[in-house]
């Protein structure tokens, strides 16, 4: 049995982080400095979601990055898709397809250590089985499975410490992508794997980009949060969605939030304005609420920085 890390609520770890990190400086506002773009095969949807989207971020500060892709409507938005943040738990997904591309190379299936580390890592976002599954994968083939998958600008962090590696919006909305569809870097089974286990992510953690989401579309799920001296509280994101004729991702990173209840809510109302506008639904239909007490691993980190 793997041990797990305990799971603190966004103000419990604040209060434990004040007397450690240095205060973050004044964040500006998560609109400024950067525009959202967005296209789309549907008309009239990209100027909805540009607005609503803008809106959404209009009074939040901080720095907030975001990527949506609909297959269903051949939709793209972007906002400052190619600014690096530290990872935090959302390089599980990494990690994990990374273990299932290599299994695959060798043709073989996970052990029974190998899925019960990655079930913990996942559904619970257990930093003990990541550090292990990180620790036996290593970087050659962790940098190996990113160049397959074309994730040019994700470094893993190093020194074992995971939750620094530095993503891009663009990078986890390949990964997001190939999760998602056919393809010759991950098999149809590993995928499958992977989505089964983002759906089963217990119900504490499951805040974030499932925000507002229909109930007529599956959700699948991984988030992250990491507090440093320097650029406050990282909070981040990820979410697939699929069902009722629709097909999407939503990849939401931000940091200089400060608390990470703050950057929770940063997200999530992003998240509802994006659901809102990509699959509309009654006024009576039901929606996805997510927990009112978010929590999340607590990353490992290097004592300054």
């Amino acid at each position: 049995m793997t041990s797990r890390t305990p799971r603190r609520t966004g103000a419990l770890a604040a209060a434990v982080g004040a007397a450690l990190l240095i205060p973050a400086v004044a964040a500006t506002p998560a609109s400024a400095a950067s525009a959202v773009s967005c296209t789309s095969a549907k008309a009239g949807l990209a100027d909805r979601l540009t607005k609503d989207i803008t809106a959404a971020l209009a009074k939040r500060k901080g720095s907030v990055a975001l990527g949506v892709y609909d297959r269903s409507t051949g939709t793209t938005c972007t906002l400052r898709a190619t600014s690096a943040y530290d990872s935090a738990s959302t390089v599980k997904v990494t990690v994990l397809a990374t273990l299932l591309w290599d299994a695959k190379k060798h043709n073989r299936y996970l052990t029974s250590t190998e899925s019960t580390l990655a079930k913990a890592m996942i559904t619970q976002s257990d930093n003990t089985a990541t550090s292990k599954l990180w620790k036996q994968l290593g970087l050659t083939r962790i940098k190996g499975f990113l160049a397959a998958a074309g994730m040019t600008k994700t470094t893993p962090g190093a020194n074992g410490y995971w939750g620094l590696t530095q993503i891009n919006v663009t990078d986890e909305q390949k990964l997001l992508k190939l999760v998602t569809a056919k393809n010759s870097v991950l098999s149809d089974s590993s995928r499958a794997y992977i989505l089964k286990l983002m759906g089963q992510v217990v119900s504490s953690q499951r805040w974030g980009t499932p925000a507002g989401a229909p109930s007529t579309v599956a959700v699948h799920v991984k988030n992250g949060w990491l507090q440093r001296a320097t650029h406050g509280w990282r909070v981040h994101s990820l979410g697939t969605f699929n069902g009722a004729g629709h097909d999407y991702m939503i990849t939401v990173l931000t940091q200089d939030n400060s608390t990470m209840d703050y950057g929770v809510t940063t997200i999530q109302t992003v998240a509802k304005a994006i659901h809102k506008d990509l699959v509309p639904t009654a006024a009576k239909s039901a929606v996805y609420v997510p927990t009112t007490t978010p929590r999340e691993a607590f990353v490992a980190t290097p004592p300054q920085g």
